[in-house]
């Protein structure tokens, strides 16, 4: 540590300490129009104080809830620092919800001010505006808003300036209020996933979330010279634990792309040493990197080929434990050469030293492809009710069908039920406005998670599924549903799938194509299509899904193999109810949504008239109908 580097017990107090010490260095970039612009611990923090003025200046006082919606910025980050130094609590709204959802949770969480992006989230504020108990809207981009004069809404800068005015009629204000946070105080409510409900507010103080990041960087150090990249919504904890909570404790650099669409291109500028992704990015960089090794020429797909199988046999000799024969290295650094240090570099992941995966299982078959081309791609294990990490793998501790071992100050044991049970520093104070949830959720100081696992012979979770998803067959055979689904997944041509079989003689799977793959390997075989529901149903992509099921089956025990399958005309979605905000699969919801199908999968037909009901933003609804082919495995 450096001089006066000492540890403050709130993020308010964290923030103030590094803008007085340090306030020349870089605390953020954003990329706006092409262009970084460099945000100092200084500025970071006087925009943080005048806004939180401002804030009060228009009746926000202690204890009262704020809302944050858009996309990642410095404006996200800014906002809720501001509302924490104004005793007030912060809570994040995901972007693509619907109004509908805006309404629920800012109801439930009895909002009062609600700061968002842009003219898109305005919009759906305003539509629910009435019906709840949102004052204000403060929004920082104002293209398309000049014609706006409801009362209720004002610009970011307007309340900055606002709060200047305030401060100098009460100049110790935000200085009292900054050393007035509590170490034990909300410092957000974050929502759960919600795989079979609403979501609950999981609320989370600053010891929680500070003792996680100080504990995750005693196993893997980071300090001021990193680089973070800020991609994943604010509103998931998986973000908070970076973009906030690591940043802020260790000063580490955090970049905001310009949008969603840039993302790929700015993490190559970037080159970011940390990054934590849920399961999908990682699944979706593999897909990238295999189909357009399909498209390359002979001699580059023999090249490839070489250099993964070296790849391969240098990772999986370093997950025995063991080390790397001379040769071996020889072969591995002419590989990375050759092949591995391109795809990283086009990637984005050159520099990255910990690259870390959570949120959902991600398949074996995963971990051993980015450990063969050089990433230190590390499984973590967590939830929102202990502000991110408790289980992490160690670099030269990984074993890939694990989650690795807990983290400092973090216990953990397994129920006689089977349920993974933590104690640290880090778990949450409870759900808020829901007593019953909570204590279910903390019993004598462990929290239940609904994981069920167990811990290996070296010490390592092991998790196999949520509890209420380990499923049996009808005649007893236990199988989990998301491990042939991740499995599954690892193939290019597979989006999303759900696995079926609960009570059942046999299992079942309802798969999604993945549109970009399928739609180059069409292309590539020369096979017309007009849409993705056109394209899914067409035999020969039918055929080649038949092949994925057929070699993730010759993995799985015999009375654990998927018998049929259907690729779904759509994509299953969150606006549907379908996945959560952070992609989960919402089991339940899927197989009320589709029982009609499911029964059809257990008949003898082999296709299902499928009737679909389209809505437009008017308000208008059209039924489109089309028959969907049942796919036996086996013939």
């Amino acid at each position: 540590m450096e001089k006066g580097d000492t540890l403050e017990d709130t993020f308010p107090k964290i923030l103030a300490k590094n803008a007085r010490l340090y306030g020349d260095r870089v605390a953020m970039r954003e990329k706006d129009l092409g262009i970084w612009r460099a945000y100092t611990w200084k500025e970071y923090y006087e925009s943080v104080k005048f806004f939180s003025l401002g804030l009060i200046s228009l009746g926000l006082e202690q204890g009262d809830k704020i809302a944050i919606v858009g996309d990642n910025s410095p404006e996200w980050v800014i906002a809720e620092l501001a509302a924490q130094s104004a005793l007030a609590i912060p809570t994040g709204l995901y972007q693509d919800s619907l109004a509908e959802e805006f309404q629920a949770l800012l109801n439930y969480m009895d909002v009062r001010f609600v700061v968002a992006e842009d003219q898109e989230q305005v919009d759906k504020l305003l539509s629910i505006k009435e019906e709840t108990s949102v004052e204000k809207i403060v929004y920082w981009e104002p293209k398309g808003m000049y014609r706006y004069d409801d009362p209720c809404l004002l610009r970011f800068d307007e309340v900055i300036k606002r709060g200047k005015e305030y401060a100098k009629r009460y100049p110790d204000l935000f200085e009292e209020n900054v050393m007035s946070t509590q170490a034990d105080d909300t410092a957000c409510i974050l929502t759960t996933s919600g795989t079979t409900a609403m979501p609950k507010g999981a609320m989370l103080s600053y010891r929680n979330m500070i003792s996680m990041a100080e504990n995750l960087c005693k196993v893997d150090p980071i300090d001021e010279s990193f680089e973070l990249v800020s991609s994943l919504p604010l509103a998931w904890t998986g973000e908070q634990m970076m973009s906030i909570s690591v940043a802020l404790c260790k000063r580490a650099v955090v970049n905001f792309p310009e949008s969603a669409e840039t993302v790929r291109q700015d993490l190559r500028e970037i080159g970011p040493h940390v990054i934590f992704s849920p399961p999908r990015i990682w699944e979706n960089i593999v897909s990238e990197i295999l189909v357009k090794m399909e498209d390359a020429n002979r001699l580059n797909k023999a090249i490839f080929n070489w250099a993964m199988k070296v790849g391969y046999k240098w990772a999986d000799t370093k997950f025995r434990g063991k080390k790397p024969s001379p040769f071996l290295k020889f072969k591995r650094f002419i590989a990375y050469w050759l092949v591995f240090r391109s795809i990283l570099d086009k990637v984005g992941l050159k520099r990255v030293k910990y690259a870390y995966t959570g949120g959902a299982a991600l398949g074996p078959d995963y971990f051993r492809f980015y450990h063969a081309i050089g990433v230190n791609l590390k499984q973590i294990y967590g939830q929102t009710e202990v502000a991110g990490i408790a289980v992490l793998h160690r670099d030269d501790d990984i074993k890939f069908e694990t989650v690795g071992k807990p983290i400092p100050g973090t216990e953990i044991k397994i129920s006689e039920e089977g349920e993974i049970l933590i104690k640290s520093p880090a778990v949450f104070k409870g759900y808020y406005k829901n007593p019953e949830k909570t204590k279910e959720a903390l019993k004598d100081g462990w929290l239940h998670t609904g994981d069920m696992g167990y811990i290996d012979k070296d010490g390592h979770l092991i998790v196999v599924d949520r509890l209420s998803d380990v499923l049996r067959l009808s005649d007893g055979t236990k199988f989990s549903p998301q491990y042939i689904e991740n499995r599954l997944k690892f193939s290019p041509y597979i989006r999303e799938a759900v696995v079926i079989g609960k009570n059942r003689p046999f299992l079942v799977a309802i798969l999604n194509i993945d549109m970009e793959n399928v739609g180059k390997w069409a292309e590539r075989h020369m096979i017309g299509y007009t849409s993705y529901m056109d394209l899914s149903q067409k035999d020969e992509v039918l055929n080649l899904l038949k092949e994925v099921v057929k070699e993730v089956n010759e993995t799985l025990p015999e009375k654990a193999r998927i018998k049929r399958f259907v690729s779904l005309y759509k994509e299953l979605h969150a606006d549907d109810e379908e996945l959560t905000r952070t992609r989960k699969v919402r089991r339940r919801i899927i197989e009320g949504k589709y029982s009609d199908l499911i029964e059809a999968m257990y008949s003898d037909t082999s296709a299902y008239e499928a009737s679909i009901v389209i809505r437009y933003e008017d308000g208008r609804e059209k039924v489109i109908r089309t028959t969907m082919k049942i796919v036996n495995v086996e013939d």
